[in-house]
C-alpha cells in the first residue's frame, strides 16, 4: 500500500523526467537509495530524495562520473546538509561559467589574429586553453570546498566562545594603517569576511593558497572591487616575493602541510620586515579527540587520519621548529570547546576528515546515523586545543 507523501518508482521517473532504469540503476550501484521498500520490494521515493537527485543530476551534468558521485554524496535527507550540498553545486557551476569566460576570451583573441591577418599559433592556443581547464580539479575542489564548510559548521554552531576563532586571531594581529599582509592558505578568505568592518582603508593584503580553487572561493566571497585585496597562488616554500616585503605574516593551520617545514619558514622569514610578526595557527594532540574516539567506538578500523598533522607541526613542537628563525616564539591557546547537540553537522566533520573513515561509514550510514544520535542527545563534548605561535622577527 502506497504511503502518504510518497511516490512509486514509476512516478519519480516521470517527475524527474528520467527513465524507470535509470531510477532502478542508481538503486542498484548506491547512488540513490528509495526512502521505503515494502515487503514485497516495491520502492518509493520522497521530496528529500528529489533533493539528493537534484544533485546527481547537476554533478552529472558537471561531467562526474557516476563513481565520482556515488563518492561526494551521503543519502542525508537533513535541511542544513541540502543546504551546504547547494551552496557546494553553486560554486561548481561558477567554477564552470568562469572556465568557459576564459576560453572565450581565449578564442576570441585568436579570432582577431586571424582577422588581422597573422598567423595563428594553435598550440599556444589549445596550452591557454588547458592552462584554464578545471576538469581534472574539479572533483578535488569540491571536495576541498565541502571539507571546510563541514569543520567550519561544526565549530561556528556548536563552539562556546562567543567571540569565535577568526576574530580571536585578528585580536592578536597588529593590522593598522598601511600594514602589509601576507596570508598564507587563506582558503575561501573567512579569516578576512569576518574581521571586514575591522579592516583599517589602507592596508595591502596579499592572499595565496596553493590552490587556484581556494583562491577562487576567496575571490568570490571577498569580491574583486576591494583595492586592499590582491590573489595569487604559490606554494610558500617559494614565495615570489622581494626580501622585507610584509609587515605581517598570517599561517593558519597550514605549515604542518608543508613538504619541507625549515624551508617554509625561512622563506617566511626573509619576506617579513624588520620587526613584523608571524602569526602561525596550529594545534596539540588533545585537539578534537573526542571525535576520533567516537568514530573508533562505532568501528575499531577507522582512523580519521592517516597522518596526525600535530605531530609534524603542532603546539608540542611548534616552538621548537619556529625559533631558529625569530628572536621571540610564544604561544597564545584558544580558551573554548564545542558542546554538540546534534547528529549531522558532527557526522559532515567526521566525512571530511582524510582517514578511511568513507571506506567504512556509507555502507552503514543509518546505523553510524542512530549511533551518533545517541551520543549527541544529552550534548557531546569536545575538546579544542588550538592557538597560535606569535613570532617576532
Amino acid at each position: 500500500m502506497k504511503k502518504d507523501g510518497y511516490y512509486s518508482s514509476g512516478e519519480f521517473a516521470r517527475m524527474a523526467r528520467i527513465t524507470k532504469k535509470t531510477v532502478r540503476y542508481y538503486d542498484e550501484h548506491g547512488i540513490l537509495k528509495p526512502s521505503y521498500v515494502t515487503p514485497y520490494g516495491a520502492r518509493f521515493y520522497t521530496d528529500q530524495d528529489f533533493a539528493r537527485l537534484q544533485q546527481i543530476l547537476l554533478l552529472k551534468q558537471l561531467g562526474f562520473s557516476l563513481k565520482d558521485i556515488r563518492g561526494m554524496t551521503v543519502n542525508e535527507n537533513d535541511s542544513q546538509y541540502i543546504e551546504t550540498s547547494l551552496k557546494l553545486q553553486l560554486k561548481l557551476v561558477e567554477d564552470r561559467v568562469e572556465q568557459f569566460q576564459l576560453v572565450a576570451r581565449v578564442i576570441r583573441d585568436t579570432l582577431e589574429t586571424v582577422r588581422d591577418g597573422q598567423p595563428v599559433n594553435w598550440s599556444r592556443m589549445l596550452e591557454q586553453i588547458h592552462m584554464t581547464g578545471m576538469e581534472n580539479s574539479m572533483k578535488t575542489q569540491y571536495q576541498n570546498a565541502s571539507n571546510i564548510a563541514a569543520r567550519i559548521s561544526l565549530h561556528h554552531l556548536y563552539s562556546t566562545d562567543p567571540k569565535g576563532w577568526f576574530p580571536w586571531i585578528f585580536d592578536q594581529c597588529p593590522i593598522r594603517s598601511g600594514t602589509r599582509v601576507l596570508e598564507i592558505g587563506c582558503g575561501d578568505g573567512s579569516f578576512w569576511t569576518e574581521n571586514r568592518a575591522r579592516l583599517p582603508e589602507d592596508i595591502r593584503v596579499t592572499l595565496s593558497d596553493i590552490s587556484p580553487g581556494m583562491l577562487r572561493d576567496a575571490r568570490r566571497h571577498i569580491g574583486d572591487d576591494d583595492p586592499r585585496f590582491v590573489f595569487q597562488p604559490f606554494d610558500c616554500q617559494a614565495i615570489p616575493f622581494p626580501d622585507h616585503s610584509f609587515d605581517l605574516v598570517i599561517a593558519n593551520h597550514v605549515l604542518f602541510y608543508c613538504e619541507d617545514i625549515p624551508k617554509a619558514r625561512e622563506e617566511i622569514r626573509r619576506v617579513m620586515a624588520p620587526g613584523a610578526r608571524l602569526v602561525c595557527g596550529t594545534y596539540g594532540k588533545a585537539h578534537m579527540k573526542e571525535v576520533r574516539e567516537l568514530a573508533s567506538a562505532f568501528d575499531e578500523r577507522i582512523r580519521l587520519s592517516s597522518d596526525q598533522l600535530y605531530e609534524r607541526f603542532g603546539k608540542e613542537n611548534g616552538a621548537r621548529l619556529l625559533s631558529p628563525a625569530f628572536s621571540s616564539v610564544q604561544w597564545l591557546s584558544y580558551d573554548d570547546h564545542l558542546l554538540v547537540t546534534q547528529a549531522q553537522p558532527l557526522i559532515a566533520y567526521i566525512l571530511s576528515c582524510h582517514g578511511n573513515q568513507n571506506q567504512y561509514i556509507p555502507d552503514r550510514y543509518p546505523e553510524f546515523r542512530a549511533f551518533v544520535e545517541k551520543q549527541t542527545a544529552n550534548g557531546f563534548y569536545i575538546t579544542k586545543d588550538a592557538g597560535i605561535f606569535l613570532c617576532e622577527k
